[in-house]
């Protein structure tokens, strides 16, 4: 063994190499130890590693909140290539165990020796490899156990995209050196072609002259020796069958000037037995990345769907003389729909839905957006056609392409008299006794054009009069016939129970809704508002 030392990877994710250059070697917050770690939950005199006998053993000094050797508390235990030690319960600082092997039996390729301690070398180093660890630091760690092993001076690793075509994803040389990728310069006609075929490649000498002209920049370079091997991935379950053709996931590319250990049988065989082993670490990695990311991402849209909730009203409101229910169904996380009532001067009050054109997070963006200019216009305006008029200029001063939105707001006096405008929204419907009316006096849609006239409706509710206002997601619905719910199918259910408090209608539309569409995938955001008229 010769030349331990910590790979010391730091909450902020900035990476150093420290020696263990003394035979007790101090860790923790002390500012006089051999590695100061500046975190709370590490002990003033937290670990000692200690090197005797060709060996290096990790102790805790009692500290408070324990060392860990890969996750498992230690008291004490002798440590080898690759082992992870954590100090205390977070992740302050991820310490990584190293080793030089430069004890290895390698000899040229002609001599048949098999070359078991490089292999172990390449392997030991795999157990720290893990679906836990992000990609970023899987590909390091691989990158530089190949350089370590193999006494290459350069190397790097390049992954196929989603349209199967290589992608540079690092680079690295001896002595744990990133070589950003504007300057690692290499001829990619190799890893193409290793990747293309499947093959690993062994190039004894770039200046022979078959080889010297398609490698004229790595040549210029001083390069001259190269191995490349595939990295693939066999389909699970298929238990390592040879049989079974692997997926090819990327390359593993070495170079450098000097011929080295490059061109021995073993160094190829155990590269190549290392890159399957890699290969599983590194799609683990990718898989755990873009998990990760997918749950971060869900997790944002519940966050942003609960703020959404937040944001409208409660769903049923009771005033002076009328009785309100509503609810809005996203058919994602979030939606493009809101509704919202407020108090106004003399008792009336006013109602609103609002419906964005598209769906997901941009749709709920504007939504939100929408919900706030009609709250700042609404009790300032002089009625419901005044209040698009300020709405859609807002809009139109904001211009986001092809996006638009429909709305419906009234206003309701003590004495039932409704005053309202239908900006481009399915027209509400007003049931008073066995007659449904339409409420379609208004205008155009929001946010397309710079000025249009929005028209003023008035009509005069009676007690017992039911107003129902809805998105076209409810009209739109379709069952798994891919037949429409339709306004004549809601005007019936609206008629037959016209009689009910707003909040048990509501729940028979639904329910309407939901035996009609059963099997079939909710299409577009669903948003009911249910309005009665008590009278005086």
């Amino acid at each position: 063994m010769s030349h331990p030392r910590l790979d010391v990877t730091d909450g902020s994710g900035h990476r150093r190499v420290v020696p263990i250059d003394k035979p007790l070697f101090s860790i923790g917050r002390r500012a006089g130890c051999d590695l100061h770690v500046e975190s709370a939950d590490v002990s003033r005199e937290d670990a000692e590693i200690v090197c005797e006998g060709g060996q290096c053993r990790i102790r805790d000094c009692s500290s408070r909140f324990g060392t860990f050797v890969n996750d498992e508390r230690v008291v004490e235990r002798l440590l080898v290539h690759g082992d992870r030690i954590r100090l205390g319960v977070n992740d302050a600082v991820e310490l990584l165990f190293l080793l030089d092997r430069t004890d290895s039996t390698i000899t040229d390729a002609g001599s048949g020796v098999v070359n078991l301690r490089q292999i172990a070398a390449l392997l030991d180093g795999l157990r720290a490899l893990g679906s836990g660890k992000v990609l970023d630091e899987v590909l390091t760690l691989v990158m530089d156990l190949a350089l370590d092993v193999t006494d290459a001076e350069r190397g790097f690793i390049m992954l196929a995209d989603a349209r199967g075509e290589l992608e540079f994803k690092i680079a690295r040389g001896k002595g744990r050196i990133t070589l950003p990728g504007k300057t690692f310069a290499t001829s990619f006609k190799i890893p193409r072609e290793v990747f293309s075929t499947g093959e690993s490649r062994l190039v004894g000498n770039l200046l022979d002259p078959s080889l010297a002209e398609d490698h004229k920049g790595t040549v210029a370079l001083g390069i001259r020796h190269v191995l490349c091997v595939p990295l693939g991935v066999v389909p699970y379950g298929t238990g390592g069958s040879s049989a079974v053709q692997a997926k090819l996931i990327g390359v593993l590319y070495l170079d450098g000037q000097e011929k080295r250990t490059l061109h021995a049988q073993a160094t190829q065989t155990a590269l190549e037995t290392f890159a399957t082993q890699a290969a599983l670490a590194i799609e683990s990695a990718r898989l755990y990345s873009e998990a990760a990311e997918n749950a971060r991402l869900e997790r944002d849209l519940r966050i942003a769907a609960d703020i959404q909730r937040a944001l409208l009203p409660a769903p049923s409101y009771r005033g002076a003389g009328f009785d309100i229910a509503a609810v809005s169904l996203p058919s994602r996380t979030i939606g493009g729909d809101f509704f919202d009532y407020l108090e106004l001067p003399d008792g009336a009050v006013g109602f609103a839905l609002g419906d964005v054109a598209g769906k997901g997070l941009p749709a709920a963006l504007l939504a939100v957006a929408l919900q706030s200019i009609f709250a700042a216009q609404a009790p300032v305006a002089g009625g419901p056609a005044e209040t698009m008029v300020r709405i859609n200029r807002t809009f139109w001063q904001r211009a986001i392409e092809a996006r638009f939105a429909t709305m419906f707001y009234g206003v309701l006096s003590p004495q039932g008299g409704l005053s309202y405008c239908c900006a481009g929204h399915e027209p509400p419907l007003l049931v008073s006794g066995s007659d449904v009316q339409r409420l379609e006096t208004g205008g155009t849609v929001l946010g397309l054009f710079e000025g249009p006239v929005y028209e003023p409706g008035v009509v005069q509710l009676e007690a017992g009069d039911v107003i129902i206002v809805y998105s076209d997601g409810v009209t739109d619905a379709p069952n798994a016939s891919d037949e429409e719910f339709g306004r004549n199918r809601l005007i019936a259910c609206a008629s037959t129970n016209r009689h009910l408090e707003p909040e048990a209608l509501l729940e028979r539309l639904l329910e309407a809704l939901r035996v009609f569409t059963a099997g079939a995938p909710q299409a577009d955001d669903i948003t009911v508002l249910v309005l009665r008229y008590r009278g005086l």
